[in-house]
């Protein structure tokens, strides 16, 4: 029964793959909900709000910096090493550090100088954080790019394990002794300080991973640069990941904006765990990136489709049943968390809807960046965020951070629809919730794979 429902070839790789990196994300988001639960108990709803204010900016120009790179090393460093180009493989990967490293430069400097200048407009806490949080910004591109290279070399655990456990474990480790251990009193600039800290110590793992895991060949190979194709190709990524991370964190930075700290706190927190109903579609990413990009080059349409929609079949699956259990825990959940949290349970529930109808679409953005659609796919979501930032800053004015989560549960199914649309037009692929139900009132086993259908 088991082997029927995961079927064979791409979708059983994913689908058991998805499972172990799901299991992988799950022991992550519990840690990262740890570390969101002492930070904001032991700091309060004020200064948890700084925090968050300054981390979700760091966050934005962490994939700025990365340059795209963490996505397009996952296409170059599977190819080249598939072609034995052990000179372009060794060449991608320095060019992609050296690059992340003068782009973090560039905004550490841009940045400290643009504090300086409003240092007498801006409280001192927050001028702190955002100081400390700038040193951040490369401790994080760089550890995501390294990660990236850890999974194309095939070690999908070890990718997953440094950003996912041990950053937020390590945390949870230095929050606890500073604050009951040695008794010290956190803010906002110390709690950074820690975060980048822990970051350190995943970037670390990372890097001994990178080199346990990479082709022997390349060692002593002088690195052969193909900049040209690279440049065109990380462009529109980077603008993906950076836009993608502004959409999500586009509530917190209008709040803050706009000075309310401490509702940026409250949606921060509450975006944060709804984000565990988006986990089983992020776990089956792990694997069906490089499972689309194979079927679409070998022109398997039929079975990229049935790939696509079985996975989209068991992440809603995940994604419903987690929804449902948090939206009837959210009042008590959020007062765990600490006095003045509760208030953010109406956007929680928004939240979780959004997730859910987003969960129906399956991994759409996978889709168009590993099908050669990535140029579409950042116009659709440079659209999609400043839509959000724009509904955002509207409605925060009257329903606080309930109106920062209207505004994102829209913008994601509106982004979503867009996605649908355009992936139809361009590889006639249907969405997993549309063909789940085309298959039913046509009377199609969704799980079947076609007789014949090749493996990889």
């Amino acid at each position: 029964m088991f082997d029927k429902i995961l079927g064979s070839g791409p979708a059983r790789r994913v689908a058991l793959g998805g499972m172990t990196a799901l299991g992988i994300y799950v022991a992550g988001a519990g840690l990262t909900a740890c570390s969101q639960l002492l930070i904001a108990r032991i700091v309060g709803v004020e200064t948890f709000g700084v925090y968050a204010y300054v981390l979700a900016w760091v966050t934005v120009l962490a994939y700025f910096s990365a340059l795209g790179f963490d996505i397009a090393l996952l296409r170059f460093v599977p190819a080249y090493r598939a072609s034995r180009a052990w000179g372009l493989l060794r060449g991608v990967i320095q060019y992609s550090e050296r690059r992340m490293a003068a782009a973090s430069i560039l905004v550490i400097v841009i940045g400290t100088v643009a504090i300086t200048i409003s240092a007498s407009e801006m409280p001192s806490e927050l001028r702190k954080t955002f100081l400390a949080g700038f040193a951040l910004v490369p401790i994080w591109a760089l550890l995501w790019i390294r990660a990236s290279i850890v999974r194309a070399f095939g070690g999908v655990l070890s990718a997953i394990a440094p950003d996912r456990v041990v950053r937020d474990g390590s945390l949870i480790c230095v929050v606890v002794l500073l604050s009951w251990g040695l008794k010290w009193h956190l803010d906002a600039p110390m709690v950074m300080m820690a975060t980048l800290a822990s970051a350190a110590a995943a970037l670390v793992l990372a890097s001994l991973s990178v080199r346990r895991l990479h082709p022997r060949e390349i060692d002593g190979v002088v690195p052969d640069y193909d900049a040209p194709i690279w440049r065109r190709t990380i462009l529109p990524l980077m603008v993906i990941a950076a836009t993608e991370a502004i959409l999500n964190r586009g509530g917190v930075l209008v709040l803050g904006w706009i000075g309310s700290t401490k509702d940026a706190g409250i949606y921060a927190l509450v975006f944060s765990i709804s984000f565990l109903v988006a986990l089983p579609r992020a776990a089956a990413n792990t694997l069906l990136a490089p499972a689309i990009a194979d079927l679409f080059v070998r022109k398997h349409h039929h079975l990229l489709q049935t790939l696509i929609t079985r996975t989209a079949l068991w992440t809603l699956c995940g994604a419903a049943g987690s929804a449902l259990i948090l939206s009837i825990v959210a009042d008590p959940l959020l007062t765990w968390f600490g006095r003045g949290y509760e208030a953010g349970a109406s956007a929680f529930r928004v939240l979780l809807v959004g997730q859910v109808v987003a969960a129906c679409f399956g991994s759409q953005l996978s889709i168009m960046t590993m099908t050669g659609c990535e140029r579409g796919a950042a116009i659709l979501l440079i659209l999609s965020a400043f839509v959000n930032i724009l509904v955002s800053a509207v409605l925060v004015n009257v329903l606080g951070p309930a109106g920062a989560a209207i505004s994102t549960m829209v913008t994601l199914i509106v982004w979503n629809i867009a996605m649908a649309v355009f992936i139809w037009h361009r590889l006639r692929l249907l969405p997993g919730a549309v063909f789940m139900l085309q298959s039913m009132l046509r009377g199609e086993a969704i799980i079947r794979t076609p007789r014949g259908s090749p493996t990889i």
